[in-house]
């Protein structure tokens, strides 16, 4: 993998992490166009969704922060704590992370053999953007009572364990390459009835853990392996070009969704999609 595909690639990751595009998908039908060795990039995934996860945490410093605090504040003194907005947020989070696990741990194999089918995938991004178009007809919600964006909207919670483990679910089947992680999550939190912003913000935080898991595999797949034909200048360029696109992303795909556009990018997914299938059919 030269520079200009480590670049590539990284910008790639970056922006199809947030944007509800599918990151898995373009980057499984990048590689197939680029012909890069997935052999050569075990160490390079690793360092690029790295970059996603920092730009994330980046983003949500300070309510990360504050949820962190919360959470320490209830391991020392639950009672008093246990009714805190953060408390059930940090609780619906970890709810929400176990289909995910689930399938993670358990279908791993499964759902890397996908990667390698690119009309399976070109197929999976023309059902994401079914699934996008579909939030042009969910009724338009907005928090209530200047309610924080990490926290629950009009001083109830919006977000349950049932509708936890529901968008959960969603996340689960977003590891299918081509189906969108942030495309099922926040598509299925809307038409549960969750604000838009809450939607996008408990979409993100909560693929927090989910990376840091896949990579979590990712590493103990480079021990067996080995760093093979991974020059440090392409792990430098595809950390710096997933971390800046991935913040960028994520910062306009909410202005973009606060502004009930979020069916746009259904039409990208359909032209990728179709394009795909015609050249892998």
């Amino acid at each position: 993998m030269d520079l200009i595909e480590a670049f590539i690639l990284g910008v790639l990751q970056g922006i199809t992490e947030f944007l509800p595009i599918s990151s898995s998908g373009h980057l499984a039908l990048g590689k197939i166009l680029l012909g890069s060795e997935v052999e050569s990039g075990i160490t390079y995934e690793v360092v690029v969704h790295f970059g996603t996860l920092v730009s994330i945490m980046y983003y949500y410093r300070t309510e990360l922060s504050r949820l962190f605090s919360s959470g320490v504040r209830f391991l020392l003194n639950p009672a008093k704590e246990k009714e805190s907005a953060d408390v059930h947020f940090l609780g619906m989070i970890l709810i929400s992370m176990i289909p995910a696990f689930m399938v993670g741990f358990t279908l791993k194999d499964q759902v890397e053999a996908i990667f390698s089918n690119p009309l399976l995938v070109s197929l999976m991004l023309l059902v994401t953007g079914v699934l996008l178009f579909s939030t042009k007809f969910v009724p338009n919600r907005i928090q209530e009572n200047g309610a924080s964006h990490v926290a629950a909207a009009g001083g109830g919670a919006p977000i349950g364990i049932a509708k936890s483990f529901a968008i959960g679910l969603a996340q689960a089947c977003a590891m299918i390459p081509g189906i969108s992680r942030s495309g099922s999550t926040i598509t299925t939190a809307l038409w549960l009835g969750v604000d838009r912003e809450t939607a996008a913000n408990f979409s993100f935080i909560m693929v927090i853990p989910v990376i840091g898991g896949a990579m979590l595999l990712q590493v103990l797949d480079l021990l067996e392996v080995g760093i093979q034909g991974a020059a440090l200048q392409v792990l430098v360029v595809g950390f710096l070009s997933s971390a800046i696109s991935g913040y960028f992303a994520l910062k306009y795909l909410i202005i973009i969704l606060k502004k009930s556009g979020f069916y746009l990018f259904s039409f990208y997914c359909w032209a990728v999609g179709l394009v795909g299938v015609w050249l892998f059919m």
